[in-house]
């Protein structure tokens, strides 16, 4: 079983950066691949970005695409989500993934325009 505890989410204004890190349990993370994704008011769950479990392959939201970079450290067991340009639609619960099953509880980010 693996836990992911999300933190870094925040108010910011737009055009504004913050780094997500999702700190995982268990000693399978590595074998993970890792993502994020996120959950607007009143909309369904997106896909935001997704690294494989050994970092060769990253994917990203075309909406995030050249903003967002996902990266993880496997010795410290945490993904991260940096996130630059951040426009207020990117407003949302932003959640942590481990292996399609495993979900964190969210963190909270809110881009003011």
């Amino acid at each position: 079983q693996v836990q992911l505890v999300e933190s870094g989410g925040g108010l910011v204004q737009a055009g504004g950066s913050l780094r997500l890190s999702c700190a995982a349990s268990g000693r399978t993370f590595s074998s993970y691949d890792m993502a994020w994704y996120r959950q607007a008011p009143g909309k369904a769950r997106e896909f935001v970005a997704r690294m494989t479990w050994s970092g060769g392959s990253t994917y990203y939201a075309g909406s995030v695409e050249g903003r967002f970079t996902i990266s993880r450290d496997n010795a410290k067991n945490t993904v991260y989500l940096q996130m630059n340009s951040l426009k207020p639609e990117d407003t949302a619960i932003y959640y942590c993934n481990a292996g399609y099953l495993h979900w964190g509880q969210g963190t909270q980010v809110t881009v003011s325009s």
